[in-house]
């Protein structure tokens, strides 16, 4: 019998009869490491764990406990779900697809007389747990494109029949557990008595590959846990974003609204929403002041010429607006670097010039499938901090380097850690190999001689150039992409940038997209959640509550509240003929981080007995010190 060589992650290595299945190199190992397998990689590539060695290779076992091993068993759980749904509810119901995403899954199910509410989670889990205790073997098929559209035909799976016959493939792979079977590339669980601890989350809308103009389907939201205790921890931490969600928030605090009748995605933004958000504009124009930055503005229409000679035209068209002036055709701006180059270009440059950094809060407006849309965090028209900084290519390193730290200066002041991610070529791009090459190892070097550790995310770049994105997790753990910086050689090129060096010959700039906070509202969304709406003081949109306790001192609380407007703090009375403790309450339902209290007392003696939303009480004091105090806790952020 011929034999294979094995190596393993430690440089050891073994041989086994052809033949050999990873889980019985496994239990070769230790029967511990039997007993966790869930899946292999061999030469890299995963693989279900029952897949026979019949060749020389490389191989890693894939347990629970690592992110592969997790995402293998959220997509398990996942066919379990749909299995235990069509077993439920038959023909009725038709699946489509299920993947694994962060912290859980989905699967998107047609009917046409059958709509999914959360008072059926109780039943379609109940029968998860008992196909999961029967621990059916999950076992791979393969077979032809035809046979597998006849499969499927005959189950009545239409959506099934169309990713099939969308797939380039001759042979396409299934996955059969019990009497159910699904299309997909795998791998999975060997069985599914492995599944131990889920639990459906929501249900919600979705259009079938995204497209508003296909059909409705129905979206099973879960999650999934190798134990029941981390399940339970993962339930509170959803719990506790529900209450923090940005949308709910929102409306009790006042901050902005969406309306059916202005159009889907546009935020239509309330007085102190729209006081929060010139705060950090505010906040963001004196940092970028500090850093050498020169803030300009370009208009929201530019000629659609001009987005051809850009590349967004052939290449981002279908995210962007179209309209006619006159018989000439504009494009609305989807961002902001066209107009930095048209600055960049109205007169001659010289190296002594570089870099340039020029900042925009630019208002930009994307074409997003209404299915996409959600809050703030996924908008049709939305603010970018943006900026381009035009250098030479020796100035190219020390100016990504300074947005890194800009990043961090920044993070740090509104207590965000984050990850940092590259995002290399994607398949639609322009600009050729070598300045791909340059741009992306630019950006890697940078990392690496700043030591900040970065993983790589192949495919996903800009079309014009790669970057790095930047991933805030807030107070429950959550990535957010929002800050951004890319590396860009190409559109210089197309746009003839050039400066004059020191030889007096010219050369061309590099430019480097960044922006810090990304979208502003995207951003708002964010701090929302991470702080639960309990804005630190500095950007509160109102920082102090004036209270009355009788209207004997209704013409004091006037007095005060008069004098710390003129002060420049943001201010509100509320001087109702009602209990204090109403108003006190109602002023921490609004998150309103100080209330003023005015009894007699403070009227006599000129002062004010400061409350903290959280109930503790602070030294009465003057409403000329209640004024330094305000200022000494933001003076680090103005």
């Amino acid at each position: 019998m011929s034999r294979v060589h094995i190596e393993l992650p430690d440089g050891t290595r073994r041989d086994f009869p052809a033949g050999t299945t990873a889980l019985e190199v496994a239990r070769d190992i230790s029967e511990r490491l039997a007993r966790q397998a869930v899946a292999a990689r061999i030469d890299g590539q995963l693989t279900d764990v029952t897949a026979a060695l019949n060749r020389d290779c490389r191989l890693e076992i894939v347990t629970l406990d690592s992110p592969a091993g997790l995402e293998i068993y959220r997509h398990s759980t996942a066919h379990l779900m749909a299995q235990a749904v069509k077993t439920l509810f038959g023909r009725d119901v038709q699946v489509t697809i299920g993947p694994a995403i962060e912290n859980g899954f989905y699967y998107d199910f047609y009917s046409e007389t059958h709509k999914f509410t959360p008072e059926e989670f109780d039943a379609i889990e109940a029968k998860m747990a008992e196909l999961a205790a029967a621990d059916l073997p999950i076992r791979r098929e393969e077979m032809t494109r035809e046979s597998a559209i006849e499969l499927f035909r005959e189950q009545g799976e239409a959506y099934k029949v169309e990713l099939i016959e969308d797939l380039p493939n001759q042979t396409v792979s299934l996955y059969r557990q019990g009497d159910f079977v699904d299309l997909c590339r795998g791998p999975h669980l060997p069985s599914t008595g492995f599944i131990k601890a889920f639990k459906l989350t929501s249900v919600a809308g979705a259009y079938w590959r995204g497209d508003e103009n296909r059909a409705m389907l129905q979206r099973l939201y879960a999650t999934a846990f190798p134990d029941r205790k981390e399940l339970k921890a993962h339930l509170q931490r959803l719990e506790e974003a529900r209450k923090r969600d940005h949308r709910k928030l929102g409306r009790e605090l006042d901050l902005f609204s969406f309306s059916e009748e202005a159009g889907a995605g546009l935020v239509i933004w309330h007085p102190k929403g729209a006081l929060l958000r010139t705060i950090l504009e505010d906040f963001e124009r004196r940092e970028h002041l500090k850093r050498g930055y020169d803030i300009v503005m370009g208009p929201q229409l530019l000629r659609t010429d001009l987005w051809k000679t850009s590349g967004h035209y052939d290449n981002y068209r279908e995210n962007m607006y179209f309209t006619e002036v006159e018989g000439q055709g504009y494009g609305i701006k989807p961002m902001n670097c066209l107009s930095h180059m048209i600055i960049y270009k109205s007169q001659i440059r010289s190296y002594r010039d570089l870099p340039l950094r020029f900042f925009e809060l630019g208002t930009v407006h994307r074409h997003e499938k209404s299915g996409v849309l959600h809050g703030l965090t996924r908008v049709r028209g939305f603010t970018q901090d943006d900026a381009h900084i035009l250098c030479t290519p020796d100035q190219l390193d020390g100016e990504i380097k300074g947005v890194l730290q800009f990043v961090r200066d920044v993070m740090g002041i509104f207590g965000f850690a984050y990850e940092l991610e590259i995002s290399t070529r994607p398949a639609k791009s322009i600009g050729s190999d070598q300045d791909w090459e340059r741009a992306t190892n630019a950006l890697m070097n940078a990392l690496k001689d700043t030591g900040l550790p970065f993983e790589v995310n192949e495919g996903d770049g800009a079309f014009y150039g790669p970057k790095i994105d930047v991933k805030l997790k807030d107070a429950l753990d959550r990535r957010w992409q929002c800050a951004t910086i890319q590396c860009d050689f190409t559109l210089p090129e197309r746009f003839d940038l050039s400066f004059v060096g020191a030889d007096g010959e010219k050369h061309r700039p590099v430019m480097v997209h960044r922006v810090i906070l990304g979208s502003i509202e995207r951003f708002i969304g964010v701090l929302i959640e991470h702080y639960a709406g309990n804005f630190p003081l500095w950007i509160s949109p109102v920082q102090a509550v004036v209270v009355n306790v009788t209207d004997n001192q209704a013409a004091y609380a006037q007095q005060v509240f008069n004098e710390l407007r003129a002060a420049g703090l943001r201010v509100r009375q509320d001087l109702r003929n009602e209990k204090l403790g109403f108003k006190i309450r109602e002023a921490q339902v609004e998150k309103i981080p100080y209330m003023l209290v005015i009894g007699d007392k403070e009227m006599e003696q000129g002062t004010v007995a400061p409350r903290h939303r959280s109930g503790k009480m602070l030294d009465a004091m003057s409403p000329a010190d209640f004024v330094r105090f305000v200022d000494d806790e933001c003076k680090n952020y103005h």
